[in-house]
């Protein structure tokens, strides 16, 4: 009866602080917790967790993001827009901002996720950011996920004032100016636990070069094998 006693005070100090938390974050609080606690569930925890939720909130965010570079740069072609938003959707972004709002301190992890560094996982990070705005889009609506993703994201939106060309494309580009055949793409390896996987990709462009790069995911890892070959490519 004593341990009843000293565990339940402290369990209800640790619910208003993930209240507190959803409300400073959200704006307002969620009328249920019960579906971002799922967002903040990794599959290691429990078989309810973050995925249904990180399908809703990734195309939420895409459309959310969509319209609001289509506001912001009203004299840019489709092309530009389309490279902000791939930017600013990417698995990494997604994480800093998860970061930036604490998320880490309230992930539900499984003890081998938690000692396999889970909780700064890239992967991990992002995917639970999406799902706490599904969570929040199924809560309260399309305006308020507009409000929390603006808020979110900041200033990020501004960054960079010239649309960033992704680097697959200029690559692509320069394989085409020099003559050259389409850079090809080669997953060399793959690491790490479910989790947190890690791939070597190595991209090739026949008669001038080669280089090798690694990412969370194979989109990840072909992306920095590209920005790595153009630099020695324009080096």
């Amino acid at each position: 009866m004593g341990v009843g006693r000293t565990l339940e005070p402290c369990r209800r100090r640790i619910l208003s602080g993930f209240d507190e938390w959803l409300t400073k974050i959200l704006g307002r609080a969620p009328t249920d917790t019960g579906p971002f606690q799922r967002a903040l569930t990794h599959g290691s925890q429990a078989a309810e967790n973050y995925e249904r939720l990180e399908f809703l909130g990734d195309r939420v965010l895409g459309l959310i993001m969509a319209e609001w570079l289509w506001e912001q740069f009203p004299n840019e072609p489709e092309g530009q827009l389309s490279r902000r938003l791939n930017t600013l959707v990417t698995g990494a972004v997604c994480a800093d901002v998860a970061r930036d709002l604490g998320v880490r301190d309230h992930l539900r992890l499984g003890k081998q996720a938690r000692d396999d560094g889970a909780s700064d996982s890239d992967n991990v990070l992002g995917d639970v950011m999406e799902a706490l705005i599904g969570a929040w889009y199924r809560e309260a609506g399309l305006e308020a996920a507009r409000a929390f993703v603006r808020s979110a994201w900041g200033d990020r939106v501004h960054a960079q004032g010239k649309a960033p060309q992704h680097p697959k494309s200029a690559l692509q580009e320069w394989a085409a100016a020099h003559n050259r055949k389409a850079p090809e793409y080669v997953v060399t390896d793959r690491s790490g636990p479910h989790h947190a996987p890690r791939f070597t990709v190595t991209v090739r462009i026949n008669r001038s070069g080669e280089a090798s790069a690694m990412g969370a995911n194979k989109q990840e890892a072909e992306t920095a094998a590209a920005k790595a070959l153009l630099a020695k490519l324009n080096g």
